[in-house]
């Protein structure tokens, strides 16, 4: 396995996920339980789940399932399709198929840290960052800056982990373009793909942009089923697609077969669940809104473009190391601190924190919340 550092992010939730009382930083969607999600299955997959054997399923995932995936595509077909254990292990086996020594990759900041450490481990990496005061604004001149004869992949995630920005759809293409012009695989990161407050505004999937380039996308976190542990890369080159597999049998070497079903029931009802979480959303906003309006002299804060995440800015003078630290500890209020986004790419700004907007009822973490600032005032 290739030495990486320490998962910061998981790091800290291993500390605090479970053990907080309110975590307030979750970065999936409102989940749902299994009778309600089967209560969403057609009779085809309902008898396929109670007669199911447990036995191995193909690598590539199962046929119903990849098929199933496919038709939320305009271009790809179920060959162009391959699932994974999550996304992470998609993420992590694409850069090793992609990236060697001689090589380059262009990444996106801020960003989810496995797509900046993974790359970082096996060749050079330019990082190009958002810039918080054009309101996470992506200089594309600087995309194109970044790129050198040996650059293999750039890797972008849209809308973004964490500040929730969603570019508009003509620079997604342009820098679609610029990637088949130079040969380059665009990788694309379309995990919260669905949730955006404006649903004009959602990207088209960068697999429908060009043959080269790969569309990850998972369960976990628009849908809200990260139990599932069910992800996927499509991909209509097909050669790319054989070389993943090929990695695939030195990880999980198939999915399963239980969770490929349910993956199958949810994305033929995704329609449905989607609404419901974008509904979840806009019903939590206005409490969130108020919430930062009675505290404006502490924080800046701005509603995402789309998922369920935002990334606010704190201007106490303690830090926002210590504020999200001592908030935890007091309150059992978790937020993730700005330094679990540390890039060594690029300047990160040291003063913002992820809040979770997608899950119901935050108001009893939001008044924890509240409750312990109006102490410290």
């Amino acid at each position: 396995m290739t030495l990486l550092p320490d998962f910061r992010l998981e790091t800290y939730f291993s500390r605090w996920e479970f053990t907080a009382r309110h975590h307030l930083t979750a970065s999936d969607a409102q989940t749902m339980t299994m009778a309600e999600l089967l209560a969403m299955a057609d009779d085809a997959d309902r008898t396929a789940w109670d007669t199911l054997s447990l036995g191995y399923t193909e690598t590539f995932g199962d046929p119903a399932l990849r098929q199933a995936i496919a038709e939320m595509y305009t271009y790809a077909e179920a060959d162009d399709v391959i699932c994974f254990a999550g996304a992470e292990e998609g993420l992590y086996l694409a850069m090793h198929a992609l990236l060697g020594p001689d090589d380059h990759a262009v990444v996106i900041t801020p960003n989810y840290q496995a797509a900046e450490t993974v790359p970082l481990a096996l060749c050079p990496v330019t990082g190009v960052a958002l810039d918080p005061e054009r309101d996470w604004a992506l200089d594309l001149d600087a995309v194109a800056a970044a790129i050198r004869p040996t650059t293999r992949v750039v890797s972008v995630n849209f809308p973004n982990n964490p500040t929730g920005k969603v570019i508009d759809a003509a620079d997604f293409a342009r820098l679609a373009r610029m990637c088949d012009d130079r040969g380059i695989h665009l990788f694309s990161d379309e995990v919260y793909r669905g949730l955006e407050l404006d649903p004009s505004r959602r990207l088209p999937q960068a697999a429908d942009l060009s043959e080269r380039a790969l569309s990850l996308n998972v369960t976990s976190k628009a849908l809200g089923l990260p139990g599932l542990r069910i992800g996927w890369i499509t991909c209509r080159d097909r050669e790319l697609r054989s070389r993943l597999e090929r990695a695939k049998h030195y990880t999980t070497i198939c999915n399963s077969a239980p969770s490929e079903i349910l993956a199958r029931i949810a994305l033929k009802a995704r329609d449905r669940i989607l609404d419901r979480n974008r509904a979840i959303i806009a019903g939590n906003l206005p409490a969130f809104e108020s919430f930062f309006a009675e505290f404006d002299d502490l924080f800046d804060w701005q509603a995402p473009d789309g998922g369920c995440v935002a990334y606010p800015r704190y201007r106490g003078r303690d830090g926002v190391e210590r504020f999200c630290t001592e908030l935890v500890e007091e309150t059992g209020v978790l937020l993730l601190p700005a330094s679990i986004y540390r890039s060594v790419l690029t300047d990160s700004p040291a003063d913002r924190f992820r809040i979770g907007i997608g899950r119901r009822d935050p108001e009893p973490a939001l008044d924890a919340f509240a409750t312990w600032l109006r102490a410290r005032r």
